[in-house]
């Protein structure tokens, strides 16, 4: 497999000190456009809006299809794509390096993959089977121990140097908010550390400062559209005027019309 100039970009995009990467997520063809036309060079996808808008449940690896269809949808977009893969949908690392594989195809050139807090070994088998099928694709290994864990920052090390030495090419601890503790594994974990936003958190700035590389919305953006909608419908059930950005019917459709196939 030959090494791809927009997978080197995206994994550039990881090491500019005191410059992260601002990662929006989108979750269909009109988000991922709009956000590009404001200048964002990649975009990531979130396993929420997936299965949201698929019926199905998030995290439990019901969404491998609608994931992967999506992929193709946005892969051949203007922008660099990173695909939310939650686990892997499989237990059997080379099931997990077969989804990669497509991905890839697809044109996509980073996934996320979770441990969703269970055994690090089996995942980081995961890891180096995906490295293995997709040299460049870059690979951004999630742990879970302040997600839904108890934030113990020794498991943390533990889990994010195994997939290290696995093949990851980046690591990401949703739910650490403490600038101290980001700090320290700025400093202990030797690849580049992605941090998902919170409007409680450390703010961009403070999160650059503090050497970060990445910076994920999630399905930050998809959770405000909706509540954006909702505003928009209770403001005119009560008789007022919606207020808030609302793109134009021919924005949206210019950007559908002129997608890249």
């Amino acid at each position: 497999m030959t090494a791809d100039p927009g997978a080197t970009s995206f994994a550039a995009l990881h090491h500019r000190p005191g410059d992260p990467l601002l990662l929006p997520n989108a979750w269909d063809h009109a988000s991922a456009a709009a956000l590009a036309a404001r200048g964002f060079p990649a975009i990531g996808t979130t396993s929420l809006a997936v299965a949201a808008g698929a019926g199905l449940p998030d995290g439990r690896g019901a969404t491998r299809e609608p994931t992967l269809r999506l992929a193709r949808i946005l892969g051949p977009g203007p922008y660099l794509l990173s695909v939310d893969g939650e686990g892997g949908f499989s237990d059997d690392p080379e099931e997990v390096a077969t989804f990669a594989a497509e991905l890839w195809a697809a044109g996509v050139v980073g996934i996320n993959l979770e441990d969703g807090l269970g055994a690090a070994r089996p995942h980081a088998a995961k890891i180096a089977a995906v490295k293995a099928a997709a040299p460049d694709l870059f690979v951004n290994a999630r742990t879970d121990t302040y997600w839904s864990g108890d934030g113990d920052e020794r498991d943390t090390l533990r889990r994010l140097e195994l997939y290290r030495k696995a093949g990851a090419d980046g690591v990401f601890v949703p739910g650490l908010t403490d600038p101290r503790r980001i700090e320290t594994l700025v400093r202990s974990v030797g690849a580049p550390l992605n941090i998902l936003y919170s409007p409680a958190g450390p703010p961009l700035r403070r999160l650059a400062d503090l050497g970060i590389a990445r910076v994920s919305l999630g399905s930050l953006l998809y959770r405000r559209a909706l509540g954006a909608a909702l505003d928009a419908v209770s403001d005119i059930a009560a008789g007022r005027t919606p207020g808030g950005t609302t793109p134009s019917y021919e924005e949206v459709c210019g950007r559908t019309a002129n997608r890249t196939t």
